[in-house]
This record gives structure tokens, C-alpha cells and sequence, in this order.
């Protein structure tokens, strides 16, 4: 059996994600306090949300592959020989080497939360400029 590895290109991002997340949380009051950077804030937030969505479920995919795997090897040597060899061993190592998504999961994590971030600060600004709008008519 071998040990289960935590690939650190992707542990890193879910760790900076987090920290992140817990800088912003922990500030809020600070942060939130003015109307123009607090749009900014909160299209990161969503970012960091969605990229951590990703990369953290490419890390966990990839410890369950190798979870997966390990169960496999019967006598615990950490080679796979004989009866241990069969169908379900081999979707298993199969689902372990394939993993070039699990390894750019920090790249498509970019691609998959710049979109996000982006509506999230156009439809905050355009939420902001009818409700200045709509204050203003009403005086």
C-alpha cells in the first residue's frame, strides 16, 4: 500500500483560497464599509468561492482516487500482483493516471471564476446606478 500523496499545485491554491476567504471574513466591517470598493469585494469573494469550488474538488477527487486504489492492494505492499489484478483495480489505477483535469483543475478554476466575478461586479454596478436612480427620483 502506498502512501496517499497530496499533490501540492493543487493543495496550495485551495490553501490560498481559504486563507483568503478568511482574511475577507474576518475584515468585513473594514472592508464593506465603502460603497465603491465594496462591490470589489464581493465579486473576490464570489471568485474565491467558485475557484476554491473547483480546485478543492479536484483535491478531493484526487485523494479518493488514491484511497481508491490503495484498497486494492490486498497484501499491502504497494504493488499489485496476482489476484489482485482485476477489472475493478484497473478503472481504479485507470481513474488515478488520468488526472490531467484534477492537475490543470488551478487553471480552469481561473476560467471558471473570472466569469462569475465579473457579472457579479457588472450586475452590482448596475443594482447600484437604478438604486442612486430611483433615491433620486423619489426626492
Amino acid at each position: 500500500m502506498s502512501p496517499i500523496t497530496i499533490p501540492y499545485h493543487i493543495l496550495i491554491p485551495v490553501i490560498i483560497c481559504i486563507v483568503g476567504l478568511i482574511m475577507i471574513l474576518a475584515k468585513r466591517k473594514k472592508i464593506f464599509r465603502k460603497n465603491k470598493r465594496r462591490l470589489l469585494w464581493i465579486s473576490l469573494t464570489v471568485f474565491l468561492l467558485a475557484y476554491l469550488s473547483v480546485v478543492g474538488s479536484a483535491l478531493y477527487d484526487d485523494i479518493y482516487a488514491q484511497w481508491n486504489l490503495n484498497s486494492y492492494d490486498l497484501n499491502k505492499d504497494g504493488f499489485f500482483s496476482g489476484n489482485e489484478i482485476n477489472e475493478k483495480q484497473s478503472q481504479a489505477m485507470a481513474k488515478l493516471t488520468n488526472d490531467i483535469g484534477r492537475n490543470l483543475s488551478f487553471i480552469t478554476g481561473i476560467i471558471f471564476g473570472l466569469p462569475f466575478m465579473i457579472l457579479t461586479y457588472i450586475g452590482g454596478l448596475i443594482l447600484t446606478k437604478r438604486k442612486k436612480n430611483y433615491t433620486q427620483q423619489r426626492l
